[in-house]
């Protein structure tokens, strides 16, 4: 079988390298134009040079060394102060209610978008209408209107009964003693949250591709059948990073109910501002790392779900943290261990 003619060139060379005498055969080798004489399987790799990359790291940690240095020595932040509020009572009851008015806003508003996207999509013009006004109604609408509206829906109406329009009411009760300010809260928040995760529960609906509707059409199932089992399982790897979104602004936007006055985290914060004048700074900094732990945990669960997800979508699940570090450990002992050997 005849050789390539490459072959026949390296291998006279690798032969004359041999011959060489050894002062000769070293200054061969070392030198790089060298390789371009002997085959490929001998050839060094040489990374790629990016000093590109190099400089913007090095400008990115000078700025991030900055900013720490700038938090950790202005007497200006009273870590002090901030310290001794972080874990306080007041402070840890606020975050109580917040948490407990997210939670109930992200249900019912979850469930609210779903009812609002199924209407969105009905084939009946009624239900699309009026699916459309309430998304657009409530999107055009501050959240700060919504929740002081409620919280004085009192004042215009005094009572509230069920019962024929027109004609006579089979129940009747006082508006003022349903609505408490976790009422208020959570009713406005959960209004305002079902128009956007509508949009987004009808967009992640609407990337499913339109065989797997037609397929399961063609199988004979119940329509609510196909979208519980087949459409909306698939339809969730969209909606998840998307409605977190959501979640992430409604745990931010549950420091408006302090205006419906609820105590919740901010609540709690204004209030022992006005109290501590001299303290509002470290105050304000204890709600931000509060909000930015509420956040961030809401992120992580926010990966796990997205991974469970992407089961059957994807070729490999991507690794978790954990795996992540294993791996760069285990990258870095075979690294230390070549170095060791040369």
């Amino acid at each position: 079988m005849s050789e390539p003619p490459g072959a026949a060139v390296s291998l006279d060379a690798a032969v004359k390298i041999a011959d060489a005498p050894s002062s000769e055969r070293k200054a061969r080798t070392s030198d790089p134009e060298s390789d371009n004489e002997r085959p490929l399987t001998a050839q060094r790799v040489l990374p790629l040079r990016r000093p590109g990359r190099w400089i913007v790291t090095v400008v990115v940690l000078v700025f991030v060394a900055q900013i720490i240095h700038g938090l950790t020595t202005n007497p200006f932040y009273q870590w002090d102060r901030f310290r001794y509020w972080f874990l306080r009572p007041a402070i840890l009851d606020g975050l109580v209610i917040t948490l407990e008015v997210a939670a109930l806003s992200a249900v019912l508003g979850l469930l609210g978008g779903i009812l609002l996207a199924l209407g969105r999509l009905s084939g009946n013009p009624v239900l699309r209408a009026a699916s459309w006004v309430y998304i657009w109604l409530f999107r055009s609408i501050p959240l700060i209107v919504v929740l002081i509206f409620l919280y004085n829906f009192s004042a215009l109406y005094k009572t509230l009964s069920l019962g024929v329009p027109f004609g006579p009411a089979f129940f009747t009760f006082d508006e003022s003693k349903l609505a408490t300010d976790m009422a208020v809260a959570v009713v406005g928040l959960s209004l305002n949250e079902a128009a956007y995760a509508a949009e987004v529960v009808r967009g992640g609906v609407l990337s499913v591709d339109q065989g797997q509707h037609e397929a399961a059409a063609a199988l004979g199932l119940p329509k609510g059948y196909q979208f519980t089992r087949i459409v909306f399982p698939q339809a969730l790897r969209s909606i998840t990073p998307n409605y977190v979104n959501q979640l992430i602004g409604l745990i931010k936007g549950t420091s408006l109910v302090f205006y419906v006055s609820l105590l919740d985290l901010f609540g709690s914060v204004q209030t022992m501002g006005s109290t501590y004048p001299g303290d509002i700074v470290p105050l304000l900094l204890v709600a931000t790392v509060w909000y930015l732990i509420l956040t961030s945990a809401v992120s992580v669960v926010q990966f796990y779900v997205e991974r469970y997800f992407a089961r059957g979508a994807t070729r490999t699940l991507p690794p978790t943290p954990l795996q992540k570090a294993r791996t760069g450990l285990a990258e870095l002992r075979a690294r230390l261990r070549r170095e060791a050997a040369v």
